[in-house]
């Protein structure tokens, strides 16, 4: 290939979406997480000098290296990371089916008067229930595995995307409506290319807000009905009074939730770049 050529194929290249939501990454680490890391930085200065002048007992609040030291046990000599896996991958699954089933039904309750009287009453009963009085009957019916802890997550990301969804349908201006009907578009061009683009940022905000959601549940799920993840591993540390392992895994456990919620941002500025708004 000719270096003239080259040249001219590279801009397309790098407008294919994996270039475009990487140039979002380098824009976020560079512009902004300085930013962001100040209150932490204060936050580990004020556990530093506390654990170091002895203002709370070791008990209560361990050094933060005896918290690495606890880390780099539990990597070594435990199955950390398998904990890890377990509970990312039951928030993957849980996330997942819940999603698609509130998406679906919420796109055919908006659309059909009939679906939305069928299934409403119901849906909005079942979900002020809340999800930690579901856990006892759920568990009766699948036990302690994973299926009963995917169950759970996919209920608790089923409403809220569900609602937000059908609510951005409902919100939708009526003379496009209107107009489709003009054009005489079928049920699926009216979703395709009014629908769909109208609610996609509702969609992409609730799908953000469910995943921290759903990774939220799992901690739950877990200390109560499982015998893995790192919602076990906090409920055996507190019951062994083992603080510097129970701190490794709240670290953790906000390391991951903070890179779930970066990545679905990133997604969702990606998928809305054609929408501009205010940056603050």
């Amino acid at each position: 290939m000719s270096k003239s050529l080259s040249f001219e194929v590279l801009p397309a290249f790098a407008q294919l979406p994996f270039f475009a939501i990487s140039k979002r990454i380098r824009l976020f680490f560079s512009k902004r997480l300085y930013i962001g890391i100040f209150l932490p930085l204060v936050i580990f200065s004020l556990w530093q000098s506390a654990s170091s002048y002895g203002w709370i007992d070791p008990i209560f609040l361990p050094k933060p290296i005896d918290v690495v030291k606890s880390f780099i046990y539990m990597l070594c000599e435990q199955n950390l990371l398998g904990d890890i896996w377990a509970s990312v991958s039951i928030v993957g699954q849980g996330f997942i089916y819940g999603a698609i089933a509130a998406i679906l039904l919420s796109i055919a309750a908006g659309l059909s008067r009939t679906v939305d009287l069928f299934f409403g009453s119901t849906i909005n009963t079942l979900r002020h229930i809340p999800t930690v009085a579901w856990l006892p009957l759920i568990v009766v019916w699948l036990g302690l595995g994973a299926p009963a802890k995917i169950l759970i997550i996919a209920k608790s990301v089923f409403f809220p995307i569900f609602l937000n969804t059908l609510q951005s349908i409902r919100n939708i201006d009526k003379s496009y409506i209107e107009l489709a009907s003009v054009l005489k578009l079928s049920k699926w061009q009216l979703v395709r290319k009014i629908i769909f683009p109208s609610i996609l940022p509702s969609i992409a905000v609730s799908l953000r807000y469910s995943a921290g959601l759903a990774w939220a549940i799992v901690v739950v799920a877990e200390g109560l009905s499982g015998l893995e993840g790192l919602g076990f591993l906090i409920f055996r540390s507190q019951q062994l009074l083992m603080t510097d392992q129970l701190l490794v895994c709240m670290v953790l456990i906000g390391f991951i939730g903070f890179a779930i919620d970066r990545a679905m941002y990133i997604v969702q500025q990606h998928l809305l770049r054609w929408k501009v708004g205010f940056d603050g």
